[in-house]
């Protein structure tokens, strides 16, 4: 499996029966065994050589995306599994990450679930398998996960206060169910692969520290939704609950 643009990785590899090799074109300080260090218009591995290719959120930030997405096509086994996360450059979440950071690395907008995943199976040959839409978690504003002190401007999102960011993302989508806007929308997921089936249900419960998203449905029945907030099962950060059925308009 290849991790595209993960620095230190997009996911927890070592919890899969795999080979992952995570590449990115800079060097982390401290990286994972299996690192490679490359451009991804210019991928040093054989053709065919992977099983599945994992993109999360890292499309947006290839300057020559176009021959990027050539080799994925090429290091992509035929029967491979290709995911791929980007934000939706439309998106409050989105405009806000960018006005904080300054443009955030963002070289490349995309603004239509299907203009990606058309996108991306002419360039790689892959099917589209389905589509998820991503709720946001406004996990880059916690402080928590900021180095040092955060800039002056994170006073207007409550310096970054879990509290703050609990009482946000869930305004946005009690306003989204209300009158069915998208203030709670980030991006997409998108699957691509032959016989691949995934579900693609909008998981509205995401967390404002690590940013994992749970099924609704799940955290009911495993029993840890209690006055409706529940505790991420991931790092055990309080969120505020939403019933995921309610937001079918998402999709």
């Amino acid at each position: 499996m290849l991790d595209l643009g993960s620095r230190t990785g997009s996911f927890a590899a070592e919890a899969w029966a795999c080979i992952t090799i995570c590449l990115d074109a800079e060097v982390p300080g401290a990286h994972p065994r299996r690192f490679v260090a490359a451009r991804a218009e210019a991928l040093p591995f054989r053709d065919r050589q992977f099983a599945a290719v994992i993109s999360n959120h890292s499309l947006e930030h290839f300057e020559a995306l176009g021959p990027s997405l050539d080799e994925i096509g090429r290091v992509l086994d035929a029967n491979g599994f290709l995911f791929v996360a980007v934000p939706d450059s439309s998106t409050l979440t989105d405009r806000i990450y960018r006005w904080l950071a300054r443009g955030g690395g963002h070289v490349n907008s995309f603004t239509s679930a299907e203009g990606l995943a058309r996108l991306v199976s002419e360039k790689t040959g892959l099917p589209h398998a389905g589509t998820r839409v991503l709720c946001t978690s406004l996990s880059f504003l916690n402080r928590a996960n900021l180095p040092g002190r955060p800039p002056r401007r994170f006073l207007l999102f409550g310096g970054g206060s879990e509290r703050v960011l609990r009482m946000l993302t869930y305004g946005f989508r009690k306003l989204d169910r209300l009158i069915h806007t998208r203030t709670c929308v980030y991006g997409w997921a998108c699957y691509f692969g032959s016989g691949v089936s995934v579900e693609t249900e909008t998981w509205t419960n995401v967390c404002v520290r690590c940013g994992s998203a749970h099924p609704a449905s799940w955290l009911e029945e495993e029993g840890r939704v209690k006055r409706r907030s529940y505790f991420c099962p991931q790092c055990g950060t309080k969120n505020y609950f939403t019933n995921d059925d309610e937001y079918g308009f998402l999709r």
